[in-house]
């Protein structure tokens, strides 16, 4: 069914399939592919195994993954992630019949395929693709003029593609009493937005969990959004409380890293810190908009770090980034500007 869908597209040439991972090592200097898609199941060397292997010899070669939405599937896509993966599409499932799983297949692999082959399918033929870094523009100015910038009292992130792995590096830079509460939208589905955070937890001095509708807002504390649901935030008697609705997506997304930040802007407004990490499309491009309008700051990552530059780029050429910086450094930024050193 893979081999088929891709075969439907112009663009895109199938040169070579195998049944699991030992032929599939055999087979990549035979046909020289500029991509592989990896099934996680596969007998006698499965997914994970197989990749290992190919990133001792291809530590550049894009994979993506094919993996069953289940909570196995979740974890060995994580795994997958850690391992090196560039990214992952889950398995149609329930769908009722053959032509919807071929139709789910040919939105989410080919439109990433793309993406990560821009060089042989022509940039023009990428969807939603930036700017070069070198035309990144200067940041604008405030909307409002607010005087000297505030502290920040909340961290919202935004991420997408290669975000877990972004998400690992920056979380464990903040100290365990980092002084006000983060939240993030990373684009995943149910389940493993659940088992990120736990990941996240396990690796981080502050907590992390998933978000849920009536958690309150603390120092040290950081909420990762529910898969298929928004995230948003509201002023309750004595605290600021998540939201959690689902509502429709926004630039195809839900969570949607746009729904948040507009969230933040307006309950924190120029106390807000927004950062845009590694990520396809424009997802957070109008949020930092409201970020900035309300005098809040903006951190993006930049190019060379980003395993797409999709997300940060926009946000960085529309000169809405106060700061375009490398991610083993975006920990530290945020921590200077929250503690105000």
């Amino acid at each position: 069914m893979v081999s088929n869908v891709l075969s439907s597209d112009p663009l895109i040439e199938v040169v070579g399939a195998a049944a699991n991972g030992r032929i599939a090592l055999a087979k990549i200097p035979q046909v020289n592919p500029d991509l592989i898609t990896l099934d996680i199941e596969m007998p006698e060397m499965n997914g994970l195994e197989a990749l290992a292997e190919i990133r001792k010899t291809y530590p550049l070669l894009p994979v993506i993954m094919f993996s069953t939405l289940t909570e196995r599937g979740a974890s060995a896509t994580l795994d997958a992630l850690s391992l090196g993966a560039s990214d992952y599409v889950t398995k149609p499932s329930n769908l009722g019949n053959a032509a919807l799983s071929m139709q789910r297949i040919r939105e989410e692999l080919i439109h990433k395929i793309k993406v990560f082959c821009p060089k042989v399918v022509g940039p023009e033929n990428v969807p939603d693709r930036p700017v070069s870094a070198k035309k990144t523009a200067r940041p604008r100015p405030r909307e409002k003029a607010l005087g000297k910038l505030q502290r920040p009292e909340i961290v919202a992130i935004g991420v997408s593609t290669g975000g877990p792995n972004a998400l690992a590096k920056v979380l464990p830079a903040l100290p365990a009493d980092f002084p006000v509460p983060v939240v993030i939208v990373q684009h995943m589905p149910p389940m493993f937005t659940k088992l990120l955070a736990d990941r996240l937890a396990s690796q981080s001095a502050i907590h992390v969990g998933e978000g849920a509708f009536g958690e309150s807002l603390e120092p040290a504390q950081a909420w990762v959004a529910p898969g298929d649901y928004h995230m948003t935030l509201a002023r309750d008697t004595d605290s600021i409380r998540l939201r959690t609705n689902q509502a429709p997506p926004e630039n195809s997304c839900r969570p949607s890293v746009d729904v948040l930040f507009r969230s933040v802007a307006e309950t924190y407004g120029p106390r807000s810190l927004a950062v845009v990490m590694t990520g396809m499309g424009k997802d957070g491009l109008r949020g930092c908009e409201d970020i900035r309008e309300a005098g809040g700051q903006v951190l993006v990552q930049d190019e060379a770090s980003s395993v797409v530059w999709g997300m940060p780029g926009f946000v960085a050429q529309a000169g809405l980034a106060d700061r375009v910086m490398p991610l083993e450094r975006i920990g530290f930024e945020i921590v200077r500007k929250v503690k105000g050193v």
